[in-house]
C-alpha cells in the first residue's frame, strides 16, 4: 500500500509562524506534527509516500523530510499546481504516483495518536473500496459530516449547515483506484474546490462499497494555534520521564520531566509534564506545566506555561506570566519591567520582542 502526504496547504490561520516554515513541521511535544503522520504510515507498511507540496512549501517540507530514509520509506515529491482546489484535486496530482495500488490519503496536520492500523486492517480484510475515518465532535458543522447506515457510509455533506451526525471525517482515508474515476467526474463545489467528500458520495452513488471507522481516540487538525496548544498538552500526557542533562540542587523537577543532553536547569522549578530538548539553558525560572522547550532554548528570570518555544530562542527577565503561547525560532523576547501579569504571545521566527 501506498501513502499520500496533503502538505501544500499555507497555513494562513498560523501566521506569523508559518511565514517561515510550514504548519506541518510547527512542534508538538518537541516532534514536527508531520512526523508523527510519517510514523503512522509506516507503522502500517505504507512506506511509498507521495508528498503533495505547493511551488510554496516544497524546499521547507524537503529540508525536513529529506528522501524518508529515517523512517524506513521512500518519499516522492509532488507539485500541486497553484490555486490549490481542494483535497480531491490534491489527490488527482497523485494519480501517476499510485497507478492502481490501494492506497492512504493523510492530511499532513493532523495527529492521530492511535494511529492507523485499525482502520488500515478494515480495509484490507473488508475488500471495501474506501474506508473512511471518522470521529464524533460536538459541532460537526465545521467538518465534512458522515452518515452511517447498516454499516456502511450512505451520504457525506462537506460542511453542513444541519448536519444529519456528529461524525467529522478525519483527515485519513483509504482508497482502491476507483477514486480517481470518481474525482474526474467532479465539479467544483460552493466554497470552488473539488471536494474529496463529493469524490467519497460519488463512489457510494456508484454502488461502491464504503465503510466507517470511528475513533475511540483524541485526534487534532492542528491549524489554528489553539489547536498546537492542545495538541501538544495531550502529547505531554504521554511524556516519559528522562534526565539527561544536568539538573542542580536548588532545582526541583514535579512530576514527568524530560530534561535532554548537554541541557542545564539552574535554581529552578519545572512542573511536568513539560520537555527540554538538547542543550538548553533554564535558570531561575518556573516552567510549566504542559510546555514543550526545544533546542538550545534559555530561559533566564521568566515564567512560561502551557506554551511551546521552538529552536534557539531566548526569553528572559519576564515579570509576566507568559501562557499558552508559542515562539518560533531564535526570537528574543526580554521583559519591559511591567506588572506582574499573565501574557499570551505568538512570535514567528526571528523576531524581537519586549513585553512591558
Amino acid at each position: 500500500m501506498k501513502a499520500i502526504v496533503l502538505c501544500a496547504g499555507l497555513g494562513t490561520r498560523l501566521r506569523p509562524l508559518t511565514f517561515s516554515t510550514a504548519k506541518h513541521l510547527i512542534p508538538v511535544g518537541n516532534k514536527p506534527v508531520l512526523y508523527f503522520g510519517i510514523e503512522s504510515l509506516v507503522a502500517v507498511g505504507a512506506r511509498e509516500i507521495g508528498m503533495i507540496v505547493s511551488v510554496d512549501s516544497w524546499p521547507i517540507i524537503q529540508n525536513a523530510i529529506d528522501d524518508g530514509g529515517r523512517w524506513g520509506a521512500q518519499v516522492t515529491y509532488i507539485e500541486q499546481p497553484k490555486p490549490p482546489r481542494g483535497l480531491a484535486h490534491a489527490a488527482q496530482c497523485a494519480e501517476a504516483f499510485i497507478g492502481t495500488e490501494p492506497f492512504v490519503m493523510y492530511l499532513g496536520d493532523n495527529l492521530i495518536p492511535e494511529g492507523l492500523a485499525a482502520a488500515a486492517d478494515l480495509f484490507r480484510s473488508s475488500g471495501a473500496n474506501a474506508v473512511v475515518m471518522l470521529k464524533p465532535v460536538d459541532d460537526p458543522s465545521h467538518f465534512g459530516v458522515a452518515e452511517v447506515e447498516g454499516g456502511r457510509i450512505v451520504r457525506l455533506v462537506e460542511k453542513p449547515k444541519e448536519p444529519r451526525s456528529d461524525l467529522a471525517v478525519v483527515g485519513s482515508y483509504f482508497f482502491d483506484h476507483n477514486i480517481f474515476d470518481s474525482i474526474r467526474h467532479l465539479k467544483p463545489s460552493w466554497r470552488n474546490e473539488y471536494e474529496i467528500t463529493d469524490a467519497i458520495q460519488d463512489l457510494i452513488n456508484r454502488g461502491l462499497v464504503v465503510l466507517p471507522y470511528v475513533m475511540t481516540g483524541w485526534w487534532k487538525d492542528a491549524g489554528k494555534p489553539e489547536d498546537i496548544i492542545d495538541a501538544n498538552r495531550a502529547v505531554l500526557d504521554t511524556l516519559i520521564p528522562s534526565v539527561q542533562g544536568k539538573v542542580d540542587f536548588a532545582s526541583s523537577l514535579e512530576g514527568p520531566v524530560s530534561v535532554g543532553p548537554g541541557s542545564e536547569v539552574i535554581g529552578s522549578r519545572i512542573r511536568g509534564p513539560v520537555i527540554i530538548g538538547a542543550d538548553a539553558r533554564i535558570v531561575n525560572a518556573e516552567i510549566g506545566p504542559y510546555t514543550s522547550i526545544a533546542d538550545r532554548v534559555h530561559i533566564l528570570n521568566s515564567r512560561i506555561e502551557n506554551s511551546v518555544v521552538m529552536d534557539d530562542s531566548v526569553v528572559r527577565d519576564l515579570r509576566h506570566l507568559v501562557a499558552d503561547s508559542l515562539i518560533g525560532r531564535r526570537v528574543q523576547v526580554a521583559g519591559g519591567g511591567g506588572a506582574q501579569t499573565a501574557v499570551r504571545v505568538l512570535l514567528g521566527d526571528f523576531c524581537e520582542a519586549v513585553v512591558p
